[in-house]
């Protein structure tokens, strides 16, 4: 029996930090990575897997895989955290890139083998002005991408909060959801069908706005509006259903599977974008991506820069196996993340490419990820405020 021997916690900040569970077997040289990022809370990641997580686990077998998943989510008494949620997520990450490289099989032939080849991505896309992004969309057409994710159209606010308001980032939602609209009109004028258009709303509207958001814009064919409301508002997906036909997509921000459970089932949304390190790991995003395939649901996995390589391959390995893959959403990986990661998936055309490496395929350079250790931080750009200066929820 091979069994846990020790698991750790890397963190890199090439950009942001990246967060890894590295967890080690008493098979020698034989250890598995999982990404654990949560990166604006980091240092309580790093305490959760190195003080709770890491006694509860060392000796035990590493087949086990549902049986840790399960065991981890309870033992803590209190479960589905994003703190948690993300520890336990490296772990199992890391348990099936074991599994992986003890069958000798890539995750994805683990997992039942391919349906395609290659995942089909889109990226996020803006500009200063509307000749600035049709210029960005057309450079990144020439990459061979064809969907685009469009956000950030929150223009500042032009009416001046009460005295005595505390700063922020200002946000109007009448101002970006006009914004906005201009934007998707713009691309649709310059060009046509040839594109596919999808747009972050950040859960930044209350609910009424939201579905009249959802109707004013379904006349650009969106390939999905994306996290229209906040997970306290999502009984709202049924009033939005009943109004348009603009494809929905949600759950970036989701914990529970109370959360995404409902919305699938009950086929409120048409594409399901959890965060895989925060909903526990590819031992429930598989489940979920069965149950969205009972239900016409598709996946579109989040998949933004504050991801490691290592969650990125999970993803991809999850969009290769499922038959209702929709999209993987990808922001490119620098030099120095590549540097620090040997074997990061391969863009090429506008799709995402694994390596046919057992197991998830990521290795880490201890070395060159001590070249970025992280710095605590607040970003600044989650307290966006209203014209009243009262907070924004997200």
């Amino acid at each position: 029996m091979v069994t846990i021997r020790d698991v750790r916690v890397i963190v890199t900040s090439p950009s942001c930090p990246l967060v890894v569970v590295k967890l080690e077997t008493s098979e020698p040289g034989l250890f598995g990575l999982g990404c654990a990022t949560f990166s604006w809370r980091y240092v309580a990641i790093q305490a959760a897997v190195e003080s709770y997580l890491k006694p509860f686990l060392v000796g035990r077998d590493v087949a086990r895989i549902e049986e840790h998943f399960q065991s981890m989510m309870v033992n803590g008494y209190w479960r589905n955290g994003p703190i948690l949620n993300n520890a336990i997520s490296g772990v199992d990450m890391a348990l099936w890139d074991i599994k992986g490289k003890m069958a000798g099989m890539p995750l994805y032939d683990l997992l039942g083998g391919k349906c395609r080849e290659a995942a089909q991505i889109y990226q996020g896309v803006g500009g200063a002005d509307d000749k600035q992004l049709a210029d960005n969309v057309s450079t990144l057409i020439e990459r061979g991408i064809h969907y685009f994710r469009l956000g950030g159209h929150e223009v500042g606010r032009k009416q001046q909060p009460p005295d005595g308001a505390l700063p922020g980032v200002p946000f109007h939602p009448r101002q970006s959801t006009r914004g906005t609209f201009k934007a998707l009109e713009h691309l649709r004028d310059q060009f046509g069908d040839d594109i596919e258009l999808i747009h972050d709303v950040h859960e930044r509207l209350t609910p009424a706005q939201a579905v009249e958001f959802a109707k004013d814009v379904e006349q650009f064919r969106l390939f999905f509006l994306e996290d229209l409301l906040a997970p306290e508002d999502i009984e709202w997906f049924a009033n939005v259903r009943a109004v348009c036909a603009t494809p929905l997509a949600m759950g970036e921000l989701f914990c529970n599977p109370r959360e995404w459970t409902p919305l699938i089932a009950g086929r409120l949304i048409d594409f399901m974008r959890m965060h895989v390190s925060q909903m526990g790991g590819v031992t429930p995003a598989r489940k979920a991506a069965i149950l969205g395939e009972c239900h016409g649901v598709q996946t579109a996995w989040h998949g933004p820069g504050d991801v490691s390589p290592v969650g990125h391959a999970a993803q991809l390995h999850l969009d290769l196996v499922s038959p209702n893959f929709g999209i993987q959403e990808f922001h490119g990986i620098s030099d120095q993340i590549r540097e620090i990661f040997p074997g990061t998936p391969e863009e090429r055309k506008g799709y995402l490419y694994p390596n046919d490496k057992p197991g998830i395929g990521i290795d880490i350079d201890e070395a060159a990820a001590a070249k970025y250790p992280p710095k605590p931080e607040v970003p600044g750009w989650f307290e966006l405020r209203l014209p009243d200066g009262s907070i924004q929820r997200p």
